[in-house]
C-alpha cells in the first residue's frame, strides 16, 4: 500500500473500484481514508446486520468507521479537497490518454449527473492513483492516445493500475512499471491502445 500512502496520509476514495481499498487495506496501516461526502476515517465495508445507513461513501455504498472517525459538511470537505490537504486521491477512469490524463465524469449521449469532486482532486491532491479496469465492458481499452470524452482535468494522474499491469507516469507519457501475475507483457502491449515505454526490472 505504499503507492497509495505514508503514514499520517489523507487517501481520498474515488467512487467505483477505488472504494474497494478500504475492503483490502490492512487495519494496522496508518493512512486515514477520507469520503468527499464529508467523512474522515472510513473503515471497511460492514457485514449486512451491521449496515448502518446514516454512514455511506460518496458513491451511497455502506461503510464502516474506524476509531477516531469524524464527520463534517460537503463543504468543508471540499475546502480540505481545494486546500492541497487530501495526500492521495484514487479514483476510477472511463479512459486515460497517452500523458495519463483521465476523463471519468461524462460520456457523450449519456445523461450528466455532475462531475462530483474529481476535478476537485485531481488539482487538489498531492498524488492521484486511478484504480480501473484495462478494458471497457465491451473489450475496448480503456489506455487510449486521446480521450473521446471529456477531460476531467488537465493534470495528469501519477499511478494507473489495472488488474492487469502498473504503469507510472513520467515525463508526459505511460510507463509500464509492472505486470500482474497470470499476464504477459504481450497481452498488456496488444490490449493498450495508448503508446507506453517500459521500465520492469
Amino acid at each position: 500500500m505504499g503507492e497509495a500512502g505514508e503514514a499520517g496520509d489523507v487517501v481520498n476514495l474515488g467512487i467505483g473500484i477505488p472504494t474497494r481499498v478500504a475492503d483490502h487495506l490492512d487495519p494496522a496501516h496508518p493512512v486515514v481514508l477520507q469520503t468527499e461526502n464529508g467523512m474522515l476515517g472510513v473503515g471497511p465495508s460492514p457485514a449486512e446486520a451491521d449496515v448502518d445507513p446514516l454512514l455511506v461513501n460518496a458513491g451511497k455504498l455502506p461503510v464502516t468507521e474506524r476509531p477516531g472517525a469524524s464527520y463534517f459538511s460537503s463543504s468543508q470537505s471540499f475546502a480540505m479537497i481545494r486546500g492541497g490537504h487530501v495526500d492521495v486521491a484514487v479514483l476510477g477512469a472511463l479512459q486515460i490518454d497517452a500523458r495519463g490524463r483521465i476523463a471519468n465524469w461524462s460520456v457523450p449521449g449519456q445523461p450528466i449527473l455532475g462531475v462530483g469532486g474529481a476535478m476537485d482532486l485531481l488539482v487538489g491532491a498531492r498524488r492521484v492513483i486511478v484504480a480501473t479496469t484495462h478494458r471497457t465492458k465491451a473489450g475496448e481499452p480503456k489506455l487510449v492516445p486521446e480521450c473521446a470524452y471529456p477531460l476531467t482535468a488537465d493534470r495528469p494522474a501519477d499511478v494507473v493500475v489495472t488488474e492487469h499491469a502498473t504503469f507510472a507516469v513520467r515525463d508526459g507519457g505511460l510507463v509500464l512499471v509492472e505486470v500482474a501475475p497470470g499476464t504477459s507483457r504481450e497481452w498488456v502491449r496488444e490490449h493498450t491502445a495508448a503508446p507506453f515505454a517500459e521500465a520492469i526490472a
